[in-house]
C-alpha cells in the first residue's frame, strides 16, 4: 500500500538524542501526525524534562516502551540501543513502517555482526540511504527503488553516511584502489545522553579524543558493505571534538593507475548531480561541519594529492540530521509515497 496522507507515527527511545531530534523534524512535517512517545528509564515523566527545546510535546508524558504502546501507528520509529530494536520489531504488524535508527538491521552479514556487536542477528532490512551508489552506477538509483514501499527500514550509523558519501563515488567508478584511510571528527551528541566520566564538559571542554581505534569500531562493516569491499583495507578512526553535533569526515585512497584529477572530479560531480541533500561543493572550496548545523546536508569536496598519489574526499554533515533523523525522514517519506524532501531543508544554522 501506498499512501498519499497524513500518517500517525509512535518514537520510541524519544527522550534520547536521536529520538529528540527525529521529533524536530516531525513536527515540522505536513503529514506527520504525532502519537505514542516512549522510553525506558524516563518512562512516567514529561518529555519537556528531557527535550525542553520541543515546546509543542513538552506536557507529553513519556510511556513505558512497548509493543502495545507502539502498535496502532502507521509508523514506529525506534531510537534505541544496538540490539534493543530486533525484538520489538519482530513484533509489531506487517504493514506498520518501521523505522529503526539503531544497527540491529544494517548488516547483511550475520557473522560481521556478531563479530562487531556479539550477540544474534535480528536480520537485514532495506537500508536509508537514499544516495547509495551500486557497482557500476554512476548515478543512486537502486537504493531509491529499494525504499519505495518498504516496510522496513534501517537508518544508516552517521559516521557511515559521512565516510561514504565522501568516497562512494570513486570506488563505483574505479578510480581509487581500497586501501582507505578515513579520520573523522565528530561532535558529542554522537555520543549519546549516557553520563560518562570522558563526556563531562569538564573534560571534552578544549580537548580532541579518539576512540574505537586499531579497526574496533561498529561502522567498519557497514562502511565496506555500502562499498561493496569487503576485503578491502579501512583504517577508521573517530575523534571526539569540543562541539556538541557535527562530523567532518577526511577519507584518502590511493589514485588508481591512469586515473586523473579530472576524472575524479567528473565521477563525483556526476554522483551527486541533481541530488537534493548531498552537494559537491565549488572546487576549491572546503566544508565545514558548523554549515550544516540543522540541515539534512552533505557537503563534499574531493581532490588528488599528486605527490602522495591518493584523492582526498572530505564530507561534512549533522550527525543528528542527515546522519540519523534527516535520513530516517527522507527515506520515510520515499516509503510511503510521499516527496523525498518533504518536512526536510538544507539551509543550516549559523553562525
Amino acid at each position: 500500500m501506498v499512501m498519499h496522507m497524513s500518517f500517525s507515527v509512535a518514537v520510541a527511545g524519544a527522550s534520547g538524542y536521536a529520538g529528540g531530534e527525529t521529533l524536530r523534524l516531525l513536527l515540522g512535517h505536513p503529514e506527520a501526525r504525532i502519537g505514542a512517545l516512549t522510553a525506558h528509564s524516563n518512562a512516567g515523566t514529561p518529555l519537556g524534562a528531557h527535550a525542553p527545546h520541543l515546546r509543542g510535546l513538552a506536557d507529553r508524558v513519556l510511556a513505558p516502551t512497548s509493543v502495545d504502546a507502539l502498535a496502532g501507528h502507521d509508523v514506529v520509529v525506534l531510537a534505541l540501543p544496538h540490539g534493543a530494536s530486533g525484538q520489538i520489531a519482530a513484533e509489531l504488524p506487517p504493514e506498520t513502517v518501521v523505522v529503526d535508527l539503531g544497527a540491529d538491521h544494517r548488516l547483511t552479514s550475520a557473522e560481521a555482526w556478531q563479530e562487531y556487536y556479539g550477540s544474534a542477528h535480528a536480520g537485514s532490512w532495506p537500508y536509508g540511504m537514499p544516495e547509495l551508489l551500486h557497482a557500476g552506477e554512476t548515478a543512486p538509483a537502486r537504493q531509491r527503488a529499494a525504499l519505495a514501499g518498504t516496510r522496513r527500514i534501517a537508518v544508516p550509523g552517521c559516521n557511515v553516511t559521512a565516510v561514504t558519501l565522501g568516497i562512494q563515488p570513486g570506488v563505483a567508478a574505479g578510480l581509487i584502489d581500497p586501501d582507505i584511510v578515513a579520520v573523522l571528527s565528530v561532535g558529542y551528541s554522537g555520543a549519546g545522553r549516557s553520563l560518562k566520566p570522558h563526556l563531562l564538559a569538564a573534560e571534552a571542554a578544549g580537548s580532541a579524543l579518539p576512540y574505537a581505534v586499531g579497526g574496533t569500531h561498529r561502522h567498519i562493516p557497514e562502511i565496506l558493505q555500502n562499498l561493496g569491499l569487503p576485503d578491502a583495507r579501512l583504517s577508521f578512526t573517530p575523534v571526539l571534538v569540543p562541539m556538541s553535533r557535527g562530523i567532518l569526515a577526511t577519507v584518502t585512497a590511493p589514485l588508481a593507475a591512469g586515473a586523473t584529477a579530472d576524472d575524479v572530479r567528473a565521477a563525483w560531480s556526476a554522483a551527486y548531480d541533481g541530488e537534493p541533500f548531498v552537494q559537491l561543493l565549488p572546487e576549491g572550496q572546503w566544508p565545514a561541519s558548523g554549515w550544516t548545523t540543522g540541515a539534512n546536508t552533505a557537503l563534499v569536496q574531493v581532490a588528488v594529492d599528486r605527490k602522495a598519489g591518493r584523492v582526498v574526499a572530505v564530507c561534512a554533515l549533522d550527525n543528528l540530521v542527515k546522519g540519523t533523523a534527516g535520513a530516517a525522514v527522507q527515506s520515510l517519506n520515499l516509503a510511503l509515497g510521499l516527496p523525498e524532501t518533504l518536512g526536510l531543508t538544507v539551509e543550516g544554522v549559523a553562525p
